[in-house]
């Protein structure tokens, strides 16, 4: 297996922090995304390649060892194993032994207890696939129902089912979709970030969602019918008689679904703004003046 420098690929350098990863990352993926570069085989080659540097370096274990072992990353641990029990085998040995002085039967031992015997037998040992990451981006209107959706992994079309629900940052994990396992070991899983922008007028605090809505003056005072909008409708409010600006009411249900819950959702919160009229006439300045004069009585 070559070396591969994932570093060189996202353009960073080995001092890069996960937050220059994550965005080197981010833009790369934009620009060589399949759905952008649809037939272009080169584009579509290197996006496998971010994917698979992103996943290395993204993660600060897998980091280390790629830093420590190059393109033995994969097998850090078998080696460190190793490693460790021929030290202890030297440690018996040395009095027989120059510290560093192996035996043929030595070299045997140590690449069967790294391998399980691949290093004598032709390659036998087993490992399991590498996992890859993948970032969707989605709208807050995408999740308020369940989707399908088509995700291009490594060359790969995947059909996803986006229940209802999902929260910004949420992960999930698709067994055996990841890199392709070793000597037929088991493959890796695909885990998937969802990145969720909220571009509507609601503020969403898990399930339960949030509004301000504006009265005039005169229904605040009054009190009067008014119509408002929920995630997906409307509906008509009655609003009481002197609502002071501030003043909060609850629309049972009317909030965002309930993750894996079929039917279930949050709770709409509104809060009622109360605008005053701007641009009197004589006559309205005259009016105000004289209810003035009755609270004041």
């Amino acid at each position: 297996m070559a070396f591969i420098d994932y570093y060189k690929i996202l353009g960073i350098d080995k001092n890069a922090t996960e937050s220059d990863i994550k965005k080197a990352y981010r833009k790369l993926a934009r620009k060589y995304h399949p759905d952008l570069n649809p037939n272009d085989k080169k584009a579509e080659e290197s996006f496998k390649e971010i994917n698979e540097a992103n996943e290395v370096l993204s993660n600060p274990e897998n980091r280390k060892k790629y830093d420590e072992h190059g393109k033995d990353w994969k097998h850090a641990d078998e080696i460190e194993k190793a490693r460790k029990q021929q030290q202890s085998r030297q440690g018996y040995q040395r009095q027989g032994q120059s510290a560093g002085d192996f035996s043929g039967s030595d070299y045997s031992d140590f690449f069967e207890s790294m391998f399980g015997g691949a290093g004598r037998r032709g390659g036998n040992a087993t490992f399991r696939g590498q996992d890859f990451n993948a970032e969707l981006q989605l709208d807050l209107k995408e999740v308020y129902t369940t989707h399908k959706r088509t995700l291009t992994v490594n060359g790969k079309n995947i059909r996803l089912t986006i229940p209802a629900g999902v929260k910004n940052g949420q992960e999930i994990k698709i067994k055996g979709k990841g890199g392709e396992g070793v000597n037929n070991g088991p493959n890796g899983d695909l885990i998937i970030r969802f990145n969720v922008a909220n571009n509507t007028a609601f503020k969403r605090d898990k399930n339960n969602l949030y509004s301000t809505v504006d009265i005039d003056l005169y229904t605040a005072l009054l009190g009067g019918e008014i119509t408002v909008n929920t995630f997906d409708s409307k509906v008509k409010l009655n609003v009481k008689p002197e609502t002071q600006s501030g003043t909060k009411v609850k629309l049972k249900g009317k909030g965002f679904p309930v993750y894996k819950k079929e039917g279930e959702f949050g709770d709409l919160y509104i809060t009622y703004n109360v605008v005053l009229p701007t641009k009197l006439t004589d006559k309205e300045k005259d009016l105000f003046k004289e209810l003035t004069k009755l609270r004041q009585a």
